[in-house]
């Protein structure tokens, strides 16, 4: 099964939305992080989330990031997102021992950030409290209250015994400023009811579960992308992490006379530095 997003209007332009199936990207996140079933489950929503949203970015170059800091035992999660469905994501706490519905508790009380980079000076930053912990609530909180545009999101995984990954996807559906109370409110009562992954899991697929969601409205997609888990690391960008620890911390670890190892947070890649290499980047870090 290949992972893709669908994005498309619906309800005469009234609706946008975006829809995925993310199955073998949570599954490859599960399997590199080695992540129990609820924080699978987690994680999984989070790097959905993040994928529909990147999805959502207008230039090829922009970048979305979404930080979630929480009192729970997962202790935090992030995700990076890019507008051409590549998303990575890391969990602070990879092996919390709860039952996999329990996502809410093991996120608990918290803050998530959103952070995107669309090429201005600065990068746009907006954050709000998690008002269910369940990822799917707060997505749609961030929405209404940082960028105003009211909005439905849905995310799911579901695991099989073994606890690998059986389906996992989502929809985020968003309301154009002139939608009519009617459809709204036939919205409402329809996305109550409504589970994306519970029909992804019978064998529908996701243009078939945006139908069903829209039954009786007209709806147009407008592209389709593939989506996956992938991490862009390079020994030339953790030479730049390295060089940006400064000059006293790399002094000190060449004076230590042994190679470092830096591992990647997103994919686990050992990248080693010996240290004649650390002293090249001390000089490189000199001269910038």
């Amino acid at each position: 099964m290949s992972d893709y997003i669908i994005r498309g209007m619906a309800a005469n332009n009234q609706v946008r939305f975006f829809a995925c199936n993310s199955t073998d990207t949570v599954e490859k996140a599960r399997i590199t992080h080695n992540t129990s079933p609820v924080v699978t489950n987690a994680l999984g929503r989070l790097l959905t989330g993040g994928v529909l949203m990147g999805a959502m970015c207008k230039n090829d170059t922009d970048t979305l990031t979404i930080r979630v800091q929480c009192q729970g035992p997962i202790q935090g999660m992030l995700i990076t997102a890019d507008s051409k469905g590549n998303v990575k994501g890391y969990v602070s706490e990879a092996q919390v021992m709860l039952p996999a519905k329990d996502v809410a508790k093991a996120i608990d009380l918290g803050v998530m950030s959103v952070i995107k980079d669309i090429g201005l000076k600065e990068p746009y930053v907006g954050q709000t409290h998690l008002v269910s912990s369940e990822i799917a609530m707060d997505l749609t909180y961030y929405f209404v209250t940082s960028e105003q545009i009211p909005s439905s999101v849905a995310l799911g995984v579901l695991q099989n015994a073994d606890t690998t990954v059986s389906v996992a996807g989502g929809f985020v559906v968003q309301l154009m400023p002139f939608a009519e109370e009617q459809l709204i409110s036939d919205l409402e009562k329809r996305l109550e009811q409504f589970s994306f992954t519970e029909l992804l899991e019978k064998g529908d697929s996701v243009e078939q579960i945006i139908e069903q969601l829209f039954d009786g409205y007209d709806t147009v997609i407008t592209d389709t992308l593939p989506c996956n888990y992938c991490c862009d690391c390079s020994k030339d960008r953790v030479e730049k992490a390295v060089i940006s620890m400064g000059r006293k911390e790399i002094a000190d670890m060449i004076e230590e006379n042994q190679p470092v190892e830096v591992v990647c947070d997103f994919c686990h890649t050992k990248y080693t530095f010996s240290p004649e290499e650390l002293l090249k980047l001390l000089q490189q870090g000199i001269a910038k």
